[in-house]
């Protein structure tokens, strides 16, 4: 199979995960015992990926957020009283799926 008029065909029409996908693939020697509906389901969730990365990159510069803090990096030694499993369970997003509301409440840190 010719790769490179592949990858440009890939790259022209906009794929650029699947390109990315192909280069990954093909450069493994297990992936050549896939059939051709696995490495296509492959490379369409590299490309769905890929989307779905650009796409919070994007919202994340546009919240123009003063920290890049995460979950991981929550000191719960800090006295505020967080409950530490109770903030893991609604970083998780469960109770967005589940469409229910949060509500969050307290007395503000004054910005320092």
């Amino acid at each position: 199979m010719l790769t490179h008029p592949t990858l440009d065909l890939l790259h022209s029409l906009g794929l650029h995960g699947m390109a990315k996908g192909f280069k990954d693939l093909d450069a493994q020697s297990e992936a050549r015992s896939l059939e051709h509906a696995e490495w296509l389901a492959l490379l369409l969730e590299h490309e769905k990926t890929l989307r779905q990365q650009k796409r919070f990159e994007t919202r994340a510069r546009a919240a123009k957020l003063r920290h890049a803090a995460c979950v991981e990096d929550v000191d719960y030694r800090a006295i505020r009283g967080l409950d530490r499993t109770l903030f893991l369970k609604l970083a998780a997003g469960d109770w967005i799926r589940a469409r229910h509301n949060l509500l969050v409440t307290g007395p503000c840190e004054p910005a320092s």
